[in-house]
């Protein structure tokens, strides 16, 4: 019989088509040339939906990605959460709800559990504590073994790396995940385990949602149902 993988849920009310993120005229310019980066995009996710982006390298994906997470400010236009525009004094908060992962995130020296345990040392998780049970289910999720949490980071391979990231965005349970190409340098299997960890995290929860930047045409066909494609800093929306 297959073990049940329990993933902890959101605190987002169950509502099929709500409004999460949106993106309303953002645009991007290079700080230095002055040339532009992300022509200006009208964009909107909502609850339960599995979002890919597609397009040639350099052409704007990840520029975006990061305009949403609100970690690059915009040249023009805003991001909203729930349909109201996210204050400076807000961002932390919007932040938590809305996760960005990193192609080659930033390990911290010592084990994987030390790792995990990091986020509840920040003042925006001062009221939530690490639970070993959860890390565990959700490394198993992505077919790591009991010795998974006690392996240094050092000594992690590059997949490893990812999965160990993934499990310490998904144990806070966010509502939105942002991934920028996770799985780009992974080899096949250390990409389907990435896979199968966000397809559990988004099954346990209908009113979550996700973006996935691939570069990967296939991989987007498996991980979303609603396709989007980025060229020369256009976005645009696939509706074949």
């Amino acid at each position: 019989m297959a073990t049940q993988i329990t993933i902890p849920t959101s605190t987002l009310p169950d509502a099929a088509s709500t409004e999460l993120v949106a993106a309303h005229g953002v645009e991007r310019r290079d700080a230095v040339r002055g040339t532009v980066l992300l022509h200006p995009a009208d964009f909107t996710l909502r609850s339960g939906q599995r979002a890919a982006i597609t397009g040639p390298s350099g052409s704007g994906k990840s520029v975006f990605l990061r305009t949403l997470a609100l970690l690059d400010a915009c040249d023009a236009g805003y991001v909203s959460w729930r349909g109201e525009r996210i204050a400076r004094a807000e961002i932390p908060a919007y932040r938590r709800r809305v996760a960005y992962i990193a192609q080659r995130p930033a390990m911290l020296d010592g084990t994987v559990e030390d790792n995990l345990r990091y986020p509840f040392s920040l003042k925006s998780y001062h009221d939530t504590h690490f639970d070993r049970d959860i890390a565990m289910r959700l490394a198993q999720a992505a077919g790591r073994g009991a010795d998974f949490l006690d392996k240094f980071a050092s000594d992690l391979s590059g997949g490893e790396a990812q999965i160990a990231a993934l499990v310490r965005v998904l144990q806070l349970a966010p509502d939105v995940l942002l991934l920028d190409e996770p799985t780009a340098s992974l080899d096949p299997a250390s990409a389907r385990s990435i896979e199968a960890l966000v397809s559990a995290w988004f099954d346990a929860d209908a009113a979550r949602a996700c973006i996935w930047v691939s570069h990967d045409p296939e991989q987007a066909a498996r991980v979303a149902t609603r396709h989007l494609t980025m060229n020369a800093g256009v976005l645009g929306e696939d509706t074949q």
